[in-house]
């Protein structure tokens, strides 16, 4: 298996690195939206946090990647005949690509035909979406997906499960993961549901200093003659981010949000014209989640202003009247209600 580029080698990328250590911290964010030039380290950033990720406990054998801690209730059917027997081992967080060209059986799992030409036996073939459940399901060019699959993901994003009644099969299993989308905005605009569906957005650019452009390249580089050298080199970091990360998760139900950070903002969404009250309720997420990477007990206002940009860019209605961008509307507003 190819090794994934440290997540603590990534030069520059800063919010962007920011919003997935966020989003892997507590994912009923709703993931992170990566939109940018080409080459700008959007995928590697990506592989590079889930080689990161503390590993969790699996029922051994399930398609659906159960978890043995969950009651009866939250498990898939073939877990909960079988709960009082079931078998646990620690998996790494699972990452599924899911290709563009993917069609929906791949997506959302269909009937098993090698099974049912060999054995004469209906069985559920999972798909992409059973393998992301618990970890990330990661699109790239995601704008380009084709409506039919963001129909399918748009239904599971919201209900946490995914339903498939098809060819005589009626199955129902749980569906809960982190998305992560990335692509170029000049190759097309993603479907506002979906869009909405994101926790945060970042914007990632082309870096426009020599000193940075040379250090990105000398640590790629680097990586490319010698990735188990490279790798080795950055060991301690990683495992101090991914104690970190673990810490974080841990604690994250434990750390309040100052009635002052509820009120910003509420003004703030307020303030922006945000439709909805998913804004309001992603700052205050993000807000909590930011704290206890920094092993904090109470969020304070400089983490929700610090990650309003990321929560708030893509709710804001287009004004034709005003040509600056969606992050300097939020900076002016900030700016103006909090200064």
């Amino acid at each position: 298996m190819a090794r994934a580029f440290p997540f603590t080698a990534i030069v520059g990328q800063d919010e962007m690195k920011t919003a997935l250590l966020v989003a892997a911290v507590d994912p009923s964010i709703g993931g992170v939206l990566v939109f940018g030039d080409r080459g700008t380290g959007k995928s590697t950033a990506i592989r590079a946090l889930a080689a990161l990720m503390p590993k969790i406990p699996m029922v051994e054998g399930c398609s659906f990647n159960c978890d043995p801690e969950l009651t009866p209730a939250g498990l898939c059917a073939r877990c909960e005949s079988g709960a009082k027997n079931l078998k646990s081992r620690a998996s790494p967080i699972p990452v599924v690509d899911l290709p563009l060209g993917a069609t929906e059986d791949r997506v959302i799992g269909a009937l098993d035909l090698e099974r049912a030409l060999h054995d004469g036996e209906k069985a559920f073939e999972a798909g992409l979406l059973a393998r992301a459940h618990r970890g990330f399901l990661y699109i790239d060019e995601v704008n380009l997906l084709e409506d039919h699959i963001v129909d399918s993901l748009l239904d599971v994003a919201a209900s946490g499960e995914n339903v498939v009644e098809r060819e005589g099969l009626s199955v129902r299993h749980p569906a809960r993961f982190v998305l992560v989308g990335s692509g170029n905005p000049e190759e097309g605009e993603l479907r506002p549901q979906l869009l909405d569906r994101f926790g945060m957005s970042v914007e990632v650019k082309t870096p426009q200093d020599v000193a940075t452009r040379v250090e990105i390249v000398r640590q790629r580089d680097a990586f490319e003659r010698d990735p188990e050298g490279f790798v080795k080199q950055q060991q301690r970091k990683e495992g101090r981010v991914r104690r970190q990360l673990q810490k974080a998760r841990e604690s994250l139900d434990t750390v309040d949000v100052a009635d002052d950070v509820l009120e910003a903002a509420a003004t703030l969404c307020l303030a922006l014209g945000t439709d909805g009250l998913r804004g309001e309720l992603t700052l205050v997420r993000t807000a909590r989640a930011q704290a206890a990477l920094a092993g904090r007990e109470v969020a304070t206002m400089a983490d929700m202003r610090a990650l309003a940009p990321s929560v708030l860019r893509h709710r804001l209605r287009r004004d034709p009247l005003d040509e600056s961008g969606s992050t300097a509307r939020i900076d002016k507003a900030l700016s103006a209600l909090f200064d």
